[in-house]
């Protein structure tokens, strides 16, 4: 099951004076308490205290979708549009998709928009991509906040504008989300809605490759050593300092 950014497995609950045995949270979703049914759909997603078993998942995912848990709703759009524990079905997906993020949820906002950018069960429209990643942005959505500096970057569905890319992959890189801070560091390489400045760039390109792995990490560490190149030693030295202090922005 693809868990994604911002979603947490147990969600606490004020039924339960502490986290509860899956008994407990059987009893309690069997009674129709939808955070509980939520709550054991992820135990069943994620092997925890029961067998993986993603069509169990979605079972009580539905439920408590259907209840109106709003988290529930994003999940078992996620399950739909990735198979798992259902047929793969895009406009299901979509649907529930709508749901959550009508109701405000950040990561289904998002997911939203990327169904519009691509096109999957719903027509490809870039300006309705930007609208549902602006609110996820908004909402603090790093993953959102990088998508949305991509439209800007490429002029689709808004108009071009580089130094408004920079804006959202700089809000997006100092949340920590690798993608961004790439995009951020190469923007500073290339001058592009920022001056250029290659200790910049070597930083947000650092942060980037350490951050990755497998072929993103190879191909953000030679962004990185190019841009290392275009630096003097005490420069280097200093970028090296500042990307060893860094920390996530709250």
């Amino acid at each position: 099951m693809t868990v994604l950014l911002g979603v947490c497995w147990f969600v606490a609950s004020p039924v339960f004076g502490q986290i509860p045995s899956v008994t407990e949270l059987r009893k309690a979703a069997e009674g129709g308490n939808t955070q509980a049914q939520y709550n054991l759909g992820n135990l069943y997603a994620m092997g925890k205290g029961v067998p993986e078993n993603y069509t169990e998942a979605v079972r009580w995912y539905r439920k408590a979708a259907e209840g109106g848990y709003v988290p529930a709703q994003f999940l078992l759009g996620v399950s739909y549009s990735n198979g798992n524990g259902v047929t793969q079905n895009y406009a299901e997906a979509a649907r529930w998709y709508r749901k959550a993020a009508d109701a405000g949820y950040a990561s289904a906002q998002r997911h939203l928009g990327v169904a519009y950018e691509n096109g999957h069960s719903v027509p490809q429209d870039y300006a309705e991509a930007a609208r549902w990643y602006r609110k996820a942005a908004e909402g603090g959505n790093a993953e959102a906040q990088f998508n949305l500096g991509v439209l800007y970057y490429d002029g689709q569905g808004v108009p071009q504008d580089y130094a408004e890319a920079v804006r959202w992959y700089r809000k997006g890189a100092e949340a920590g989300y690798a993608p961004a801070q790439f995009n951020l560091g190469i923007s500073y390489s290339n001058g592009q809605g920022v001056p250029q400045d290659y200790l910049l760039a070597y930083l947000w390109l650092n942060l980037s490759a350490v951050n990755s792995t497998g072929e993103d990490r190879l191909r953000r560490t030679k962004a990185r050593d190019a841009a290392a190149e275009r630096l003097t030693p005490q420069q280097l030295s200093e970028a090296q300092k500042m990307a060893r202090e860094w920390r996530p922005k709250k």
